[in-house]
């Protein structure tokens, strides 16, 4: 593994001092410190030197992740959602922290002003080389991008469009011993018309352009259908491609190795299922420790839970990795629930994502995500300040509910269980009736509990609405009237017999909760899992005006 990025200790050292001086000055008004952190909900850290999986009881899908010195990073896809390519950091390969994200802005822009559920960053790559951190990734419908960065804790370069094209995605960038520079990728059968082949390509030494046509060295349609998610690694002489096969929630982790680049590739399965209960397991990432343990990251799709992430211990026999445990001695591994931690030299604190806000800074949290290209003119949060105020925007023209609105601001469900309460007050402005404010399961199907007014006065309801990504209506499952324009809302999310069951309750005092309507299972959205979030809009046909104050929005366990 190449050397760390220079400075990048002493770079971390000093923001960790800058944070401490910082927080000597707001510790009381902002009690999730990200360095701090501990979920309530999942922790895979046992305390004891062992984990569980997942590590990441979170969407994030297609997670890659590179070793710098003795640090790691990890990106994973984000779609549509905005800011978009996260970034988390971890010292010991168990506990995770969100660091960052490196597009900010979806490109092209103004495409993605709009929400495109389901499009924008497929399966993105993460790579050290020449003291700096690139992340490649593939959008279906405009080609290859590639973002860079000296310092991943701070601001990443604008994206380059190293490949443009439709239907090539999941790339993965090796510079070579001798400096040369490839890209392996996937395609899209939706865009492309073909897809279960992956192609190598050279580049430039920069990794900025693509330089010929591309060679096809792998068709899996005979065995591996729809392989897939391509990464790119070399060691001791071969070139290898780690690719996954099968389908998202039924298939393999694939290896295929030459001496060659441009292959022929041998090939062996490496993770299967086999008899756990992990189903799919594959995609993710290969990464080794300074004292030369190999581990593998990889998702398994949980349907409204999305795409959780899971840390297999990886042995190499005859230079092919098995991944997991060989437990039927057939020569391919299944994943493990739990393993003792990656033996990285030191021992670090529990720390996990960031999921409370109590939007007592001036920015939203990292775990938030807009459904578009953010605009100023959607929210307000100023220095000194103990909420977060939306501004209720008008709907779309053509939009008969809340999937194609922008400024629905979400995050990723946590944990198989948990409650999510937020407080929040509407004010209508100079309008009396036509706004309305609240909080959201957001999925192809979606829930919400909604703070409302009319003639009559302020009043809660909760609203489903079916088939919501084919534009179905909202419909009104239960109302209940109001005393004042204040209310706290809250869903409690239980998961039974691979379900996510969600059920609303409403309180005008923040101590007695009352039930409202009727149960909701939370489905997934496009690509990724169900979110939980917040929004503020103006009624149908009604323009904008008004707002909602949140006070707070928590995660925890009851």
């Amino acid at each position: 593994m190449e050397k760390p990025i220079k400075n990048l200790k002493r770079s971390i050292s000093m923001k960790k001092f800058l944070s401490l001086i910082a927080l000597s000055g707001v510790l009381m008004l902002h009690a999730q410190d990200p360095t701090t952190y501990v979920s309530e909900v999942w922790v895979a850290d046992q305390g004891d030197g062992t984990y569980i999986n997942p590590i990441l009881y979170t969407d994030y899908s297609d997670p890659d992740v590179v070793r710098v010195g003795d640090d790691y990073f990890m990106t994973a896809s984000s779609f549509n959602a905005t800011p978009g390519l996260p970034i988390l950091h971890s010292k010991d390969m168990v506990n995770w922290k969100l660091i960052n994200h490196a597009l900010p802005v979806q490109v092209p822009e103004e495409h993605f002003n709009i929400p495109q559920h389901g499009n924008g960053v497929w399966a993105p790559s993460i790579r050290f080389h020449n003291d700096e951190v690139y992340i490649y990734w593939g959008d279906p419908d405009f080609g290859v991008y590639m973002v860079k960065t000296k310092d991943p804790f701070g601001e990443w370069d604008e994206p380059v469009l190293v490949l443009p094209g439709k239907g090539i995605i999941d790339a993965c960038p090796l510079w070579d011993d001798n400096g040369d520079a490839y890209l392996v990728h996937a395609w899209a059968g939706s865009r492309a018309g073909v897809n279960s082949l992956l192609t190598v390509r050279k580049m430039n030494p920069e990794g900025t352009e693509v330089l010929d046509r591309g060679k096809h060295v792998f068709d899996g349609h005979d065995e591996h259908p729809t392989v897939e998610g391509a990464k790119f690694y070399k060691r001791n002489g071969y070139y290898y491609i780690f690719a996954p096969a099968g389908g998202v929630a039924t298939g393999w982790q694939l290896v295929l190795r030459s001496k060659d680049i441009y292959g022929p590739y041998e090939e062996k399965v490496v993770l299967e299922q086999g008899k756990s209960s992990i189903n799919g397991p594959h995609q993710g990432a290969w990464v080794d420790t300074p004292k030369g343990e190999s581990w593998f990251y990889h998702f398994q799709d949980v349907e409204a839970y999305g795409r959780i992430v899971h840390l297999q211990p990886v042995m190499w026999k005859n230079d092919w990795p098995v991944m997991g445990e060989d437990k039927d001695k057939n020569g391919i591994g299944e994943p493990v629930m739990n393993y003792r931690k990656p033996e990285v030299g030191s021992t670090y604190p529990v720390v996990t994502p960031v999921e409370t806000d109590e939007f007592n800074t001036d920015e939203l949290g990292l775990q938030w995500q807009w459904n578009a290209n953010p605009s100023i003119t959607w929210s307000a949060q100023l220095r000194n300040t103990d909420h977060l105020r939306l501004f209720a925007m008008e709907y779309p023209e053509e939009a008969n509910n809340l999937w194609m609105v922008p400024n629905v601001v979400s995050q990723k469900f946590p944990a198989p269980d948990f409650v999510a309460t937020t407080k929040i007050r509407l004010m209508p402005h100079e309008s009396t009736q036509g706004k309305n404010a609240g909080l959201i399961v957001l999925g192809l199907d979606y829930a919400t509990l909604t703070i409302a007014l009319d003639e009559s006065g302020y009043f809660v309801k909760q609203t489903v609405a079916k088939k919501a990504s084919r534009n179905e209506e909202e419909k009104v499952i239960a109302t209940e009237p109001l005393k004042s324009n204040e209310v706290y809302f809250r869903v409690n999310v239980k998961e039974k017999n691979g379900e996510a069951i969600c059920t609303f309750s409403y309180s005008e005092n923040g101590k007695r909760f009352k039930d409202i309507g009727e149960a909701f299972i939370a489905q997934p959205g496009k690509w990724i899992g169900a979110k939980v979030g917040l929004f503020s809009m103006s009624d149908k046909g009604e323009k904008r005006g008004g707002y909602a104050d949140v006070d707070w929005f928590r995660i925890t366990k009851d």
